[in-house]
């Protein structure tokens, strides 16, 4: 039942900045992690940033210092604020998310996917 959905990527100039939404529509009992995915035209889907349920947030190497990850207290929301882009940084982005929709295991969702094109 639980949906992610996803806006904000566009096209951009080097150096610029660009920010992603993902809306979580249905309700979780729990939310474990939030997090946002890329993956560039020819290879395999990586890492981007983390947030867990406590806060604690997690960047891959490539965006540490420019890529700021963020939720609202209500875990409605998570925003991938994205400044000085580089044209390495040009893939589709994905939203996921890790959690409970029930007392049991968990499970995992991911947003359709948005396209970011940094132009250099």
């Amino acid at each position: 039942q639980v949906q992610l959905v996803e806006s904000g990527g566009g096209s951009v100039q080097a150096g610029g900045s660009l920010s992603l939404s993902c809306g979580v529509v249905g309700t979780m009992v729990r939310v474990i992690q939030l997090g946002w995915f890329r993956q560039a035209s020819g290879k395999q889907r990586e890492l981007v940033a983390t947030i867990n349920s406590g806060g604690v947030t997690t960047y891959s190497d490539s965006v540490k210092g420019r890529f700021t990850i963020s939720r609202d207290s209500a875990w409605k929301t998570v925003i991938l604020a994205m400044n000085s882009l580089k044209p390495d940084d040009s893939a589709v982005y994905y939203c996921n998310m890790r959690g409970y929709p029930a007392i049991g295991s968990w499970d995992e969702y991911w947003g359709q996917g948005t396209q970011v094109t940094v132009q250099g």
